[in-house]
């Protein structure tokens, strides 16, 4: 999954916004939780009992180092191990476009979760659909630095995509976070066309 090794938290809005989401003493799971900082940041200033899962090993022994407890796991794998409701807040931030079966796992998040926090990368944004128009080629941003060829992104979706795909699993949207790069005020009225990506909080009907 997405290694956030090298990503400054304090510039990561997503992970901002999620932070906000967690209240004193939530127990918080980390789908993907890469090197485990957005995690100790939880557990340092938000006093939240934390978990991650993570596949790639050197991450793993990152969240050692940090101190956050980490168990190894592959989210493109059943999840049943993670009980019902177990978690306050289940978080998955930019990881779910690299999964093979992004509907399984939504399934699986807002099951083990009370509420879970989604963000994803639009790849409607305004300047990707530019690139595609008038360059004719694969969109790249600061948000998707990759070519087209050694890419981790394996389904691409807009926030209109998410949303329809949030329906027709009968998951509840309860509330949207678009983050703009410019244009606030349009980015707001517009998302799906000036959002850059967008935290979604969401949960089981």
């Amino acid at each position: 999954m997405t290694d956030r090794r090298d990503l400054d938290t304090n510039r990561r809005r997503d992970l901002e916004i999620i932070a906000r989401l967690v209240s004193p003493g939530d127990r918080v799971l980390d789908l993907g939780c890469g090197d485990g900082v957005f995690l100790k940041e939880l557990q340092e200033r938000h006093d939240a009992s934390v978990l991650g899962v993570e596949i790639d090993q050197d991450s793993i022994v990152r969240c050692v180092s940090n101190g956050v407890p980490v168990i190894q796991g592959d989210l493109n794998d059943d999840l049943g191990y993670l009980p019902d409701k177990s978690f306050d807040l289940a978080v998955l931030s930019h990881t779910l476009q690299e999964t093979r079966r992004p509907d399984i796992l939504l399934r699986q998040i807002v099951r083990i979760g009370k509420k879970a926090a989604v963000s994803v990368i639009n790849f409607g944004h305004w300047r990707c659909r530019l690139q595609v128009a008038y360059h004719g080629r694969m969109p790249r941003s600061s948000h998707m630095p990759f070519q087209w060829y050694d890419t981790p992104n394996i389904h691409f979706c807009t926030l209109k995509d998410f949303r329809e795909l949030c329906g027709a699993l009968d998951i509840r949207i309860r509330k949207e976070y678009p983050i703009a790069s410019r244009f606030p005020k349009l980015t707001g009225r517009f998302p799906n066309l000036f959002a850059v990506g967008c935290v979604f909080v969401l949960e089981a009907r």
